[in-house]
């Protein structure tokens, strides 16, 4: 079995054309002693995303101050990849940060970075497991800003702000956006929670964007419902049931 064969592959993600260079160069510096691979590199999320699905890496070095997507959203995302990465994210110094990571056993390294710092998370790296998903969103204090879409083999990032409605369809969510539809396997009560400042319950299945709502209109309602109420949406033809359980909400948005 050849070196390469046997090498850590590392993918570097951080949004500093420097700072990537200095990783590149204490990598260098590390190969003598452990055997590694660069397998790439991305300035942002959806690049780190894109390349990510082609490129399979075993240790993600992840900066968490980016623009757009930051670091720990960007490692829930990674952890949805067919085989998902051992993340070690690099930071200035952040308090949060450190202390949950501490609590949680992640690894971080504090930047500007030293050689033998990252060597020693790198060894440590050979025998981790990717963090689990529940983990990184405990230490991310705000909603994510996407949600990462599935489909034919690629990730797609859909921008919170561009989704209407959520809609719980067996096993899977409907994700609603005024050009297409998604389908998602994640909890409609985990998502009320997680978006409460944006979306409101309309029914049992189905949250719909605050921001949205365009109005409301009488409607044959659902059988054995009653309200008959409908929620009109910007950007969507079609008009939404309220149930009556959820009718209130034709007050408070009216």
């Amino acid at each position: 079995m050849s070196t390469i064969e046997l090498a850590l592959r590392i993918f570097i993600v951080d949004d500093e054309p420097p700072a990537r260079n200095r990783l590149r160069e204490l990598l260098d510096d590390c190969n003598a002693q452990l055997p590694l691979v660069i397998v790439g590199e991305a300035g942002n999320g959806q690049e780190a995303l894109d390349k990510l699905i082609d490129t399979p890496a075993d240790v993600v070095l992840l900066d968490i101050r980016m623009p757009q997507m930051d670091g720990i959203e960007l490692a829930q995302h990674l952890q949805k990849l067919p085989y998902p990465p051992v993340i070690i994210f690099t930071t200035a110094y952040d308090s949060y940060a450190i202390k949950a990571f501490e609590l949680h056993a992640i690894d971080y390294l504090l930047k500007p970075i030293r050689l033998g710092r990252l060597f020693e998370a790198l060894t440590r790296a050979r025998s981790a497991v990717p963090v689990q998903i529940e983990v990184l969103r405990e230490l991310l204090p705000e909603p994510r800003r996407h949600l990462a879409i599935h489909e034919r083999g690629k990730i797609h990032l859909v921008p919170i702000e561009q989704v209407l409605f959520f809609r719980a369809e067996l096993k899977y969510i409907t994700v609603r956006t005024a050009e297409r539809e998604y389908l998602i396997e994640e909890s409609l009560t985990a998502l009320e929670k997680e978006f409460a400042a944006r979306f409101v319950r309309i029914h049992r299945n189905c949250l719909v964007s605050k921001d949205n709502i365009e109005g409301f209109e009488r409607g044959g309602g659902e059988e054995g419902e009653g309200s008959g109420w409908m929620v009109r949406l910007t950007g969507l033809p079609e008009s939404l049931a309220i149930s009556r359980r959820q009718q209130h909400i034709v007050k408070e948005f009216s």
